[in-house]
């Protein structure tokens, strides 16, 4: 298995299904590594080197370890019930969320919901927004009106992957850029 299935592996199990391998999330989201790399290796190659190099090397930075690296986290885009300890961040003026061309009329009448995430997620340049919309064919590109909706009461959230999170965004702070 090439460390880019490997990582995705890891993802689903922490974001997800840890118990694909037999482990459990703390509140916050963190698995023991010694039981992630054992729960890993009876299916996979795996091991501590391994799994160093994929979270230093992860172009999306999905992966945090504790100081003393016994314990290890996905950063975000979670389904199940963790609080991986967001602080609350103002966000900038404007943010974007890709997505595939067959989602644009129900977000543009629903507005953006997690649906199996925990929250919605956005990023602060239109590239990366068209990056993830690629992954669901035809890109769209929506602009969210991020600062109004700080105004109006709602909460953003910036992982340390730079990812800015909210729980919904309302169809009336949205914009298709074509």
């Amino acid at each position: 298995m090439s460390l880019k299935e490997t990582s995705k592996y890891i993802s689903l199990i922490l974001r997800h299904k840890p118990e694909t391998i037999g482990i459990h999330l703390d509140e916050h989201g963190w698995a023991n590594v010694g039981e992630l790399l054992e729960g890993i290796g009876k299916t996979h190659t795996i091991s501590m080197e391994i799994l160093e190099e994929i979270v230093r090397t992860d172009e999306k930075q999905r992966y945090s370890f504790n100081k003393d690296k016994t314990l290890i986290r996905a950063n975000q885009g979670h389904s199940v019930p963790v609080d991986v300890e967001l602080e609350e961040v103002a966000p900038p003026e404007v943010l974007y969320h890709g997505t595939g061309e067959k989602f644009r009329a129900s977000i543009e009448q629903e507005g953006l919901k997690p649906k199996s995430r925990l929250y919605v997620h956005m990023s602060a340049d239109t590239e990366t927004a068209r990056k993830v919309g690629m992954r669901h064919g035809k890109p769209v590109i929506f602009r969210i009106q991020a600062r109004k909706m700080q105004e109006d009461g709602y909460i953003f959230y910036k992982s340390v992957n730079g990812v800015w999170l909210t729980n919904a965004v309302p169809a009336a702070y949205l914009q298709v850029i074509v």
